[in-house]
């Protein structure tokens, strides 16, 4: 059933499906709610959606914050039945079918998805979460750019020909494109900033526990990442445990220790933190919560979970991954089903169709692999990468701003948006 403009007075007759959160998963729910005959409201304490898998390009200054971010209202501006809420929830009472907000207020649900995402999970390493930079928003995003520059304009300052280092901790996905940003964004401060740097004495530094790098992909996908990141100048080193970071260095197990300007945090996700307070749930790995087929709550009727913050099973035991196309999916899936018990028919299970994981390494080089275990590398895999993340951006505009900045910096590497933006939420 498509809700008409005519009935829109009557939407406060329909089942209220509250989502919470506005990320992949919660953005695909409300999209397959959208003109339903059910309303909906989104609530999260950002007024935008983030396109997370470029947040590295922000912090390394390849593109602007506005670029990878959308209005959640302006996605939903002609979807009669959807509002948004700017809020932060504190806590949910499934017993009273109630969600509170951090402001005192309450809002009822018939239906309420949880699709909180997940936060950075520094694994209880001493002063990881104090001095460590995460990387999985875009206010972490915002200051480790600031970090960065800072750092750099400091540097030339002192003059002094000590080491200047960077370690970025994780070897998956975002470790490995943003170290291989990193070095980009160097050369290029040095290049057109004139800074004046040498670059010798300038390390980036990868470090993980596994043997190798993207433990995801293939064997060979991962040994040509570790090729094209050592000949943009990383250091690649496995079998590194992080036991202790501090203002300026970084412990490991083997009782090593590297000075350091920054570390970069890319080590790896958890849910928990990011779910509401009072929510009963079975506890998952990485502190998802566990969902049956359909993507219901086990033992719950009207509270469903998508994306990061949901265990999704995927066969014999295994979960889906942390993934953009998992939440997308499963955002989809949850709405499908909500209708279907909305109007009274029984729910179908989910099922994941796994399209694929890129992963980009640096200037016209990535890597991909395709269904069916088929990797494409290098160019064709840079171009591909480029296409899909064009593809799943929200917003004409910001396809047609990420495009020419991309463009451009393909041929000339501009000044680009190497701003500092001191301001005290961004810059330690």
């Amino acid at each position: 059933m498509v809700v008409s403009p005519r009935s829109v007075p009557d939407l406060r007759s329909l089942a209220h499906v509250v989502v919470i959160g506005g990320g992949f998963a919660g953005v695909a729910v409300a999209k397959g709610l959208a003109d339903r005959n059910v309303r909906v409201t989104i609530i999260d304490q950002h007024n935008f959606h983030t396109f997370q898998p470029l947040l590295y390009q922000v912090a390394t200054a390849g593109l602007e914050p506005a670029d990878v971010a959308f209005p959640i209202r302006t996605i939903f501006g002609h979807a009669k039945n959807v509002r948004f809420r700017h809020g932060r929830v504190r806590s949910v009472d499934q017993s009273r079918n109630v969600v509170m907000l951090a402001d005192g207020s309450q809002i009822d649900y018939d239906h309420l998805v949880i699709a909180t995402g997940a936060v950075a999970a520094f694994f209880g390493v001493p002063g990881a979460s104090q001095f460590a930079m995460p990387l999985y928003t875009l206010s972490d995003a915002r200051r480790l750019r600031n970090r960065l520059l800072l750092i750099l304009e400091e540097t030339e300052v002192r003059g002094d020909a000590s080491p200047l280092t960077f370690v970025v901790v994780g070897g998956g996905p975002t470790g490995v494109e943003t170290s291989g940003a990193l070095t980009e964004l160097i050369q290029i401060a040095i290049k057109r900033d004139g800074l004046r740097l040498d670059p010798a004495r300038i390390r980036v530094v990868l470090v993980d526990m596994a043997p190798r790098l993207l433990t995801a992909f293939p064997l060979r996908a991962s040994d040509y990442a570790k090729r094209r990141l050592e000949s943009s100048g990383v250091e690649v080193q496995f079998g590194r445990s992080v036991v202790e970071i501090d203002r300026h260095s970084i412990h490991f197990d083997d009782g090593d220790r590297i000075e350091c300007a920054a570390v970069i945090w890319a080590a790896g996700v958890s849910a928990g933190d990011a779910l509401p307070q009072d929510l009963t749930a079975t506890a998952g790995p990485g502190g998802r919560v566990r969902v049956g087929g359909d993507l219901r709550l086990l033992d719950s009727d009207d509270v469903w979970a998508v994306g990061d913050a949901a265990a999704v099973p995927l066969k014999d035991g295994v979960f889906c991954a942390q993934l953009a196309p998992v939440a997308i999916q499963s955002g989809r899936h949850c709405a499908a089903q909500i209708l279907r018990v909305v109007n009274g028919e029984s729910t179908t299970p989910f099922r994941y169709h796994d399209k694929g994981i890129m992963a980009t390494i640096g200037r016209n080089a990535a890597v991909a692999e395709l269904p069916h275990g088929v990797v494409v590398k290098g160019r064709l895999g840079w171009l591909a990468w480029l296409g899909l993340h064009l593809w799943y951006l929200v917003g004409f505009r910001n396809r047609l701003r990420v495009l020419i900045n991309w463009t451009w910096r393909y041929f000339d590497w501009p000044s680009g948006p190497r701003l500092i933006v001191a301001d005290a939420e961004t810059v330690d």
